[in-house]
């Protein structure tokens, strides 16, 4: 079976390896000359494809960024700047002979159902090299183009910006801080671009100024005790608090454990509607630059003027020379027909984040199009798992009619769930996503059945971060080195960091948490969480 994949970025590299595991045929097109997308930097903006800044540092922690079947270097630190990141990938790539089946500098130009597509479910590929087109036959897509390479700039938004004498632009087209050496910086939007931003604009500029209509929840990727924090808040115990205990109990858990930090209140920081859980910001520097007065935090933007700027509610102007928008992304689909995957208020409807619910046969999937409280890493490569074997016949998708009632009860619930942003359907529960990809090809890892037969792992796996080795214990694509991974995970997190000790095997549980760990377990079973 003779599958395409678009992109060779995280996702596009999890698709093609997964496609050789199933014994598919992936042929991976990538317009670039090399892998990396996103985590690739290049000095120049290319077209079609994602721009980093070099400063760009991983949010997530290494161990729940890893692929399932393969560990990040033990001397790699904690969170990755953009180079070991791209470097981890060109390994992955290395160690599983993936470049062999990518055509590098490989444009696709369009992907359409063929005319007997009811029956063969296969797509014509028409792709660019060189000047040169050329037409194949596939029996399966997965598109991993990613979403962060068609800049949303809604400049209608903004009343007066027509008149602004000042210099604005988008982040995409961010590199450097000496575009802001001595001026007065405006930054629009409190994503994790915004504030790396204007962290690294303050330090050169005149002033700056964050914009936010709606605040954000800020974290540290110093957690608590100086863990990472998705290590310690990505773990099976605290999705279990999070998804089960009532909405007013949940909030307020949420609610204490961002305000540990800081009160987000005092920095002008807390969201507009603290109740919806959102997005959090990953920033290590934000509270002490505003702190010391080198960034402000104003609500949102009311009206451009020629030289300045007014806030809602705020009756002075002021004065502003750059203005960066950190407004999103499109999502976009350029070479698919726009009946293949409807995109409407910045969403593709699909099943799952993945499937066109309308196709006659399941043989087109969308990779890595969603945004989870968490690496995209590991929820990419789950993805391409289950869709590997989709398209091989070995998992079964539900009906038409079942497929759109969940997308349509999923919209209504996002919505309510994270509040209205500019991609609010595309943010899901981390680990309550991967468990279900993971039943679905058998490879949900059993804690019950664990606390029988292993229970040090067990009681790791329940309380310890969900790192993606735990859908590697069983089922199809198991690997043997699963189990070592798990245990040996807090090792690979200390290695880089104690560098002037012996670096002795350690676990982040406190003594009492073992001891009753048997007892809350089974608590969670009652919960129905296994």
């Amino acid at each position: 079976m003779r599958v395409a994949v678009v992109g060779a970025g995280v996702s596009g590299l999890a698709a093609t390896k997964c496609c050789l595991d199933e014994g598919l045929e992936p042929t991976c097109f990538e317009q670039s000359q090399d892998i990396g997308g996103l985590w690739r930097y290049t000095e120049h903006i290319e077209a079609g494809r994602p721009s980093l800044y070099p400063s760009v540092i991983s949010n997530t922690s290494k161990e729940m960024s890893a692929f399932s079947d393969f560990p990040f270097p033990e001397h790699f630190p904690v969170f990755l700047p953009n180079a070991l990141l791209l470097d981890y990938l060109r390994r992955y790539a290395e160690r599983f002979s993936l470049r062999e089946h990518i055509k590098f500098g490989t444009t696709v130009v369009s992907i359409r159902k063929r005319p007997d597509f009811a029956t063969t479910g296969q797509w014509d590929v028409v792709t660019e090299a060189g000047g040169k087109q050329t037409s194949d036959v596939f029996d399966a897509v997965m598109v991993c183009s990613g979403n962060f390479w068609e800049p949303s700039l809604p400049l209608q938004c903004f009343p007066g910006i027509e008149r602004f004498r000042g210099q604005y632009f988008h982040s995409r087209q961010y590199k450097h801080p000496d575009v802001f050496q001595g001026k007065r910086v405006l930054v629009v939007g409190m994503g994790n671009s915004g504030v790396d931003i204007a962290v690294e604009a303050s330090r050169v500029a005149a002033k700056v100024i964050i914009s936010t209509s709606r605040g954000a929840w800020l974290l540290s990727r110093v957690f608590e005790h100086g863990y990472p924090w998705d290590m310690i808040l990505n773990t099976r115990f605290m999705t279990l608090i999070k998804t089960n205990l009532p909405g007013p109990l949940s909030w307020w858990f949420i609610n204490y454990k961002v305000n540990q930090w800081f009160n987000h209140e005092n920095y002008g920081l807390q969201p507009e509607r603290s109740w919806l859980v959102r997005e959090p910001v990953l920033n290590d520097d934000l509270p002490s630059y505003i702190l010391t007065g080198r960034i402000t935090i104003k609500p949102g933007v009311k009206e451009f003027k020629d030289n300045s700027v007014l806030f809602h509610n705020c009756p002075e102007e002021e004065p502003i020379d750059i203005v960066v928008f950190c407004t999103g992304y499109n999502v976009s689909f350029p070479f698919l027909e726009e009946s293949v995957v409807r995109v409407e208020n910045k969403h593709a409807s699909l099943y799952k984040y993945v499937f066109p619910t309308h196709l006659q046969k399941p043989t087109l999937a969308v990779l890595g199009l969603i945004k989870p409280l968490g690496s995209i890493t590991p929820v990419a490569e789950m993805q391409a798992r289950w869709v590997s074997r989709v398209f091989k016949g070995l998992c079964q998708l539900p009906s038409q009619s079942i497929m759109e009632k969940e997308v349509n009860e999923q919209k209504k619930n996002k919505v309510r769930w994270f509040g209205l942003t500019f991609d609010e359907v595309l943010k899901t529960e981390w680990l309550v996503y991967l468990d279900t990809l993971a039943s679905f090809i058998g490879a949900k890892p059993s804690v019950l059945g664990l606390l029988c037969t292993d229970p040090w792992l067990a009681l790791t796996i329940f309380f310890g971060p969900c790192s993606s080795y735990q859908f590697r214990l069983g089922g199809p694509g198991r690997w043997e080195g699963a189990r070592q991974a798990i245990l040996t995970q807090w090792d690979r997190v200390l290695k880089p960091t104690r560098t002037r000790v012996p670096a002795g095997s350690s676990s982040s549980f406190p003594s009492l948490l073992i001891v009753v760990g048997f007892l809350l377990l089974l608590a969670a079973v009652i919960f129905g969480f296994q």
